[in-house]
């Protein structure tokens, strides 16, 4: 009678126990789940499962942080094709099975839209991936889902705030739901530090990759100018805009750019592109800093404003000069005259890009002027939080042709390249660091994005060159990023100083959320 009351107890303490805890997969880097894939350890379809079902937890609901837009219901198919294809040892490379999230202005001919956050664009589906999107199906990635953004890539209004679009809502900050996420690629920035997906895809304009990248701990790359081709994504500027990798580590962000760079008949760029091909996960060594000439860029946006950002700036530049780098130190960029200019290329090239992408693309909405009169008509739904002041700027401009525009796009490609070049040249430098971005400020849909210490985008964002970020330090457990620039095609090295750096600090923290 004793033995059969403890079998009792037995059976109903195992019925009332709770299921066990899912494996925490959400900061394994990519060479670790390849190996873990190859080993029968893990299955791409288990991770992405992993993943939804972190989105629903982390992402989803009022308290949320809201970075995702739009699951893709194909995700867990195309995940459970690619296992099969492992299970015949067909592994396509490095991405294979590997979930990313795209930033919502990225075309997918699928069952997910893309509308830049605009519900201008609802139901839009395009008849064909964007080339980049075509670049990583083709490398076994899966596409798990897109990402919130800025509307319009945060070219709408002056009083924006980023992170919001009327479809998506307000996306919050990975380490404080009530901070700013910074920049357009905030819900593919805070995806990748939440751990709902292995590495997203952002764009950039004018920071908009680096900047969430910085404020949510994690690596951004901004490639060169026409490495990622610009094809089906929606545009703010052909003269700056680029789709560039974001991830928690550097190798993740270097395997990721070797998915999204090939060269695209159809991209302004395709010209220029480098006849010779880059593994930009190769030679990333601990050592890669060792004899490289690394200038110090004194005079960014808000230098001094803020001591804790600068101190952290002090120890970056001291841990690159114990690695074997020899630092040049007070570097300043005369950049007097670039940002007027660069905005008068912004409103001319927005007004020509966006009015071919809906002539092309099949999207519901002719050209810009009709898109300015379907915010005024539901501004309740459209605009409810701000304006659009800098669409209504833009469809006042002319033509491409117009000398304005001319003028103003050689003005700021002389000043901002001039500025750099000159400065790697006059000091045989390498490469310069800089801070990326102070710690980010509150969500304010009142005053818009209010911006405190560094920013220092506007340096490659401008000249079409490459930059990197990757975490420094924290201020009051927020991130603050270090910048490494180059010159024209200086990506590989970037990305290989940037791992050195990363190697020696080992700086980025989880921002602490539920099931890691």
């Amino acid at each position: 009678m004793k033995l059969r009351f403890v079998l009792l107890l037995l059976l109903t303490a195992v019925a009332c126990s709770p299921p066990p805890a899912p494996p925490a997969y959400g900061e394994l880097d990519i060479p670790t789940i390849q190996r873990m894939m190859d080993q029968g350890e893990l299955t791409s379809e288990s991770l992405t499962d992993y993943y939804l079902r972190r989105i629903e937890a982390v992402d989803s609901g009022p308290e949320g942080l809201n970075s995702i837009i739009e699951i893709n219901p194909e995700a867990l198919r195309i995940a459970r094709a690619l296992d099969a294809e492992r299970a015949g040892n067909e592994s396509r490379g490095p991405m294979h099975g590997i979930p990313v999230v795209l930033k919502a202005n990225i075309d997918t001919a699928d069952q997910m839209d893309t509308t830049a956050g605009s519900i201008a664009l609802l139901g839009h589906r395009p008849d064909n991936d964007a080339f980049l999107v075509s670049r990583l199906r083709d490398a076994g990635a899966v596409i798990i889902a897109k990402a919130n953004l800025s509307e319009w890539a945060n070219f709408r209004s002056t009083k924006s705030t980023s992170g919001w679009s009327s479809i998506g809502g307000q996306t919050r900050n990975a380490y404080d739901p009530l901070r700013n996420p910074c920049g357009s690629s905030s819900g593919s920035a805070v995806a990748v530090a939440a751990n709902l997906a292995s590495v997203a895809v952002g764009t950039e304009t004018d920071g908009s990759i680096v900047c969430p990248s910085s404020a949510n701990g994690i690596v951004g790359v901004k490639p060169s100018l026409g490495l990622v081709s610009r094809s089906g994504i929606i545009p703010i500027a052909h003269s700056q805009d680029t789709a560039g990798p974001m991830a928690r580590t550097v190798m993740d962000a270097a395997i990721l750019m070797n998915a999204l760079v090939a060269r695209d008949e159809n991209d302004p760029m395709a010209a220029e592109f480098p006849s010779q091909a880059i593994d930009f996960a190769e030679g990333l060594t601990p050592e890669s800093l060792d004899g490289a000439r690394i200038g110090v860029i004194r005079n960014y946006n808000g230098v001094g404003e803020d001591l804790r950002v600068d101190a952290i700036f002090e120890q970056s530049i001291k841990r690159i000069g114990e690695l074997g780098a020899e630092i040049i130190d007070n570097i300043e960029l005369d950049t007097e005259g670039m940002r007027a200019a660069e905005y008068e290329v912004l409103l001319y090239e927005f007004k020509a890009g966006l009015n071919a992408y809906f002539e092309n693309s099949g999207a519901p909405i002719r050209d810009l002027d009709a898109l300015i009169e379907f915010n005024t008509r539901h501004a309740d739904r459209a605009m409810p939080v701000f304006g659009q002041e800098i669409l209504e700027q833009a469809n006042a401009k002319g033509p491409l042709s117009d000398p304005a525009y001319l003028e103003a796009l050689a003005t700021s490609k002389r000043i901002a390249r001039g500025a750099i070049d000159s400065a790697l040249a006059a000091h045989k430098l390498d490469a310069l660091v800089v801070p990326t971005l102070g710690p980010t400020g509150m969500i304010d849909h009142v005053n818009g994005d209010q911006w405190n210490g560094a920013y220092s985008a506007p340096f490659a964002a401008i000249s079409g060159y490459a930059s990197v970020t990757v975490p420094s330090g924290y201020v009051g457990g927020l991130p603050v990023g270090l910048s490494f620039v180059g010159g024209a095609l200086s990506d590989h090295l970037l990305i290989r100083y940037a791992y050195a750096f990363e190697q020696a600090t080992k700086v980025r923290r989880s921002p602490g959320l539920s099931l890691q």
